[in-house]
């Protein structure tokens, strides 16, 4: 099963803490692609939205955790017509963030599923399909 997991996923993967919403679901994920039982690829915009948050918020621990991040394996789904075309649209239908339809889009795309933090994204844009919120992910069996 291909997953897109966006940026806020991603954060929760390396900056776990008890207050955390979600938590556990996002390790879930993790320890699933870890062992092979899904496989995780990302819009290459990933690397510049988790590089900023972390840049600004931990600036002593962004290199090492940006680096552990590269090195974890995620593929890059490169831009291309149809990822664009399902992005514009995605931000047109819906009226949210280009940067959140690209995570979406490529899904959409490559037939998988974007898991995102964000429920109210996920609700918002549910009748597009292939979408869902990370609280609602560890239901999927």
């Amino acid at each position: 099963m291909l997953i897109v997991p966006d940026a806020s996923v991603i954060l929760k993967w390396v900056l776990p803490g008890p207050e955390e919403q979600d938590l556990a679901a996002a390790l879930h994920l993790r320890d699933a692609a870890v062992q092979g039982e899904i496989f995780v690829k990302v819009p290459s915009l990933w690397l510049y939205e988790v590089g900023n948050t972390l840049a600004r918020r931990f600036p002593g621990q962004a290199k090492e955790i940006l680096e552990a991040l590269m090195e974890f394996g995620m593929e890059e789904g490169p831009p291309g017509k149809a990822w664009l075309n399902q992005t514009l649209s995605l931000t047109q239908q819906f009226n949210v963030t280009f940067y959140d339809a690209a995570y979406h889009a490529l899904a959409l795309v490559e037939n998988g599923l974007f898991v995102t933090a964000d429920y109210k994204y996920a609700q918002k844009t549910g009748p597009a399909g292939a979408v869902i919120s990370l609280q609602d992910y560890t239901t999927l069996g």
